[in-house]
């Protein structure tokens, strides 16, 4: 609900509410004393209710316009309904960002929206360019003051500011650099779009290692996190430096076309053998990198780490039995496999795993220690010890030791797990080969940094998952996405429901020789609805 102008700090509600009470302590005395006048000259104007007219609309976006073009921040964040927020990057703009000559030029109103263009000369240290570039802004009615005023969002500056962004013109804080993939082809943002940040994370942490010089850089600098800055303009080029990744470009070309047919989704893909990142991407609204930093539910993928903690208990094996019924209780909480699936109850642990059967996961809830899944997940996977060091920031999973139902759900990747697609591809990796080896973007050599380690799994815990995986390639869940691909195959599905959300998570890893990919698409549905044909195709290009 907007109240005129939306409060963000204490202080801020703290002014507020005093100014209120001074304006009702001032109503309170006068009426006392008598000093009123007639009740129209006593009584403030009605606040104005409904959406702005055309008239306000114009009005207001004028006087915004002016105040921005003349450098005035606090005077143009005044016709906002955030001055707290709009002040400081509409500041910016002329001191920090050295923006001058500004002229904005609105195009016609689109009901409340107005569209418009601004040109401005960025100078610093002797050195100058034009910048131009599109923007909009809608204006709404403050419900308490009833003024017409801009609905308050960085991007109305600039479309690339977010909450806590600035512009900045300076020396950039890092050189330049060329970054190159394992065979020294070149990953440019243009043809890459999808490692945009990260390319701009590993020019912040390894610019200086890469023997480049910096440059003057118009930017945006994201204050409210540390994530590194993303250039907008160059007014004078450094020398960049080059920095070798362990990205493969044919990869990462499969990779961004495959997600690019996928709303929300992210893939990532691993060489098992040494840990080394072949491909990032991800298509979403936003430039976030969830690919490395996604923490959400993984859904049935999970039953991989699940299916060798069993294994690595003694409390079944592949072969062994896996009871697969239409329903299982787990502390009074009922769970149910996807519709259609038909109960066997004299199922193995292979069977139930490739055909994804929920049920017969849960009824090893009651067998296992709470902590039974979390110990395998860092001890033997890697997973959730906060220790990785990818070379950009990564989120190492998280696999809680939580009682009650969860103990269950955590089992078929539902309760409190918390993956991202690189630790699901990592998860797949150990699960190859029974080595943990930490997923890395650069070389370690490059700074010397320490790997997390983890126990691996044993030889006969290896033999058996990657059947089960197999199985499940070539006749389960995931066989129809698989088909067609050459080489030792392996796959899982996984579809995991997300309070809220319309439809489930789509969710799939696997690998062909050594390479192994994981992919989530926001409501994709089943894991080989849209999931799948993202990692097949990625294991299709090889690494």
């Amino acid at each position: 609900m907007r109240k005129g102008v939306k409060a963000a700090v204490v202080g801020s509600v703290f002014a507020v509410m005093v100014g209120g009470a001074g304006y009702g302590a001032y109503n309170f005395v006068s009426a006392l004393s008598g000093d009123g006048g007639t009740a129209a000259a006593s009584e403030p104007d009605p606040v104005r209710t409904g959406p702005p007219s055309s008239a306000e609309v114009q009005e207001t976006s004028r006087a915004f316009f002016t105040a921005w073009e003349q450098g005035q921040g606090v005077k143009a964040a005044s016709y906002t309904d955030f001055a707290e927020a709009a002040e400081p990057v509409l500041t910016s703009f002329g001191q920090d960002a050295h923006l001058t000559d500004v002229k904005i030029t609105p195009g016609a109103a689109q009901g409340r929206t107005v569209p418009f263009s601004v040109k401005a000369t960025v100078s610093y240290d002797g050195k100058s360019k034009p910048l131009a570039y599109e923007s909009r802004l809608t204006v709404v009615r403050g419900e308490t003051t009833g003024r017409a005023l801009v609905d308050w969002e960085p991007s109305v500056v600039h479309p690339s500011l977010k909450d806590g962004d600035i512009l900045v013109t300076e020396e950039a804080a890092s050189p330049p650099i060329e970054a190159v993939d394992r065979n020294g082809t070149v990953l440019a943002k243009d043809k890459y779009p999808s490692l945009g940040p990260i390319l701009d994370e590993l020019r912040a942490r390894y610019g200086d290692k890469a023997g480049g010089t910096p440059g003057v850089e118009l930017a945006v600098r994201h204050t409210a996190t540390e994530a590194a800055d993303t250039t907008l303009l160059t007014l004078s080029e450094g020398e960049p430096g080059k920095l070798r990744t362990t990205l493969s470009a044919t990869a990462q070309a499969a990779a961004e076309k495959a997600v690019a047919q996928y709303d929300e989704s992210s893939v990532v893909a691993v060489k098992p053998s040494t840990g080394e990142i072949l491909a990032v991407a991800n298509n979403r609204a936003d430039d976030w990198n969830a690919a490395f930093l996604g923490e959400v539910a993984p859904g049935s993928t999970m039953k991989i780490l699940s299916a060798a903690m069993l294994i690595d208990n003694g409390l079944t094996s592949m072969n062994g039995p896996a009871p697969c019924p239409d329903s299982a209780i787990s502390e009074s909480q009922t769970f149910h496999n996807l519709t259609g699936m038909t109960p066997n109850e004299n199922a193995t642990l292979s069977e139930s795993f490739a055909r994804s059967c929920n049920t017969a996961f849960i009824k090893f809830a009651d067998e296992v220690q709470v902590d039974s899944l979390t110990r395998e997940a860092q001890e033997r996977f890697g997973i959730g010890r906060d220790d990785w060091k990818v070379g950009v920031p990564s989120f190492d999973g998280s696999v809680p030791a939580a009682g009650g139902p969860d103990t269950a759900a955590n089992l078929i990747g539902q309760g409190q797990v918390q993956m991202s697609p690189l630790n699901m591809a990592s998860v797949t990796a150990t699960a190859m080969t029974g080595a943990f080896r930490q997923p890395v973007i650069v070389p370690q050599s490059l700074d010397g940094r320490e790997l997390a380690k983890a126990q691996g799994l044993s030889g006969n815990t290896v033999a058996q998952l990657r059947a089960m995986m197999n199985r499940t390639a070539t006749s389960g869940t995931a066989a129809s996405v698989m088909s067609g691909l050459p080489g030792s195959i392996g796959a899982k599905t996984g579809s995991a429901e997300v309070d809220g959300n319309a439809k489930a998570d789509s969710w799939f890893t696997g690998y062909r020789d050594d390479i192994a990919a994981a992919a989530m698409a926001q409501q994709g549905g089943r894991g080989g609805e849209a999931a799948g044909p993202i990692v097949a195709a990625v294991l299709r290009a090889g690494g």
